[in-house]
């Protein structure tokens, strides 16, 4: 039950690259021109139910993912790794941690889902639980998350690519495990280095968010506001993003 992955670069640092709620093992693919393969290793996995493992069934929780992860490190020969996070991944990969600490080096977190369980008013959830089978509900969903900034036809082709490349059963289940799931007592005091990045235009998972999350959890925390971006900085800011992300691994 290995997930299914692609491989990018021949670098000695090997990092696995968690995607977020919707997408799949191509989530990064706007960033990779601008990536380092020389020094790097970057390690994509697709969810069970999601892209090249979407003929995986599970649970859909956060610790099936950090088993599958920690299982491809093992299967690949990954002994310690770093990671990254978008979104949903931002909570799984502190999963990984949590139950796998002494094979974590770094952790970069981008616009991420802290530990705890996120709140939802009644109308707020119905909009995400209805966007399992709803198109227009991923449309409204990625249409605010980005600040209403974005063009139509973005926002409906990354609608279309994750109804089409997630089923229905796994996008339902993995909304409940970065929603409603809590693990706060497993991270709290780390001294793993971990760089959380947000958008200046995400209204949701904001700089204040962070501050009263990864920056109160963690001890060895940094926080950068990425300009011109809101929840998706891998397609809206990809050179900046990637950027960023090497300098810090580089440290």
């Amino acid at each position: 039950m290995t997930l299914a992955y692609q491989s990018y670069g021949t670098g000695t640092h090997k990092v696995i690259v968690l995607h977020g709620w919707f997408g799949d093992h191509t989530m990064f693919g706007p960033m990779r021109s601008a990536l380092n393969t020389n020094d790097f290793t970057y390690i994509f996995p697709a969810y069970r139910g999601y892209g090249l493992s979407k003929h995986l069934t599970g649970n859909y929780t956060n610790a099936e993912i950090s088993a599958d992860v920690i299982a491809l490190a093992d299967e690949i020969g990954l002994k310690q790794f770093s990671l990254i996070g978008h979104s949903m991944g931002g909570k799984a990969i502190q999963r990984v941690l949590a139950d796998a600490p002494k094979r974590v080096n770094k952790l970069v977190a981008v616009t991420p889902v802290p530990a705890a369980a996120v709140p939802f008013d009644d109308a707020g959830w119905g909009l995400f639980e209805g966007a399992a089978t709803r198109i227009e509900n991923r449309k409204g969903i990625l249409h605010y998350s980005t600040g209403g900034r974005l063009s139509d036809t973005w926002v409906a082709h990354m609608a279309n690519y994750s109804l089409h490349t997630s089923t229905v059963e796994a996008f339902a289940g993995y909304l409940r495990a970065w929603a409603k799931e809590e693990f706060v007592a497993d991270v709290q005091g780390h001294d793993h280095p971990i760089k959380v990045i947000v958008g200046e235009h995400d209204p949701s998972l904001t700089a204040d968010i962070m501050k009263a999350t990864y920056m109160a959890w963690y001890r060895n925390a940094e926080l950068e506001v990425m300009p011109n971006a809101g929840h998706y900085p891998m397609d809206e800011t990809p050179v900046a993003l990637a950027t960023s992300i090497e300098t810090f691994l580089k440290k």
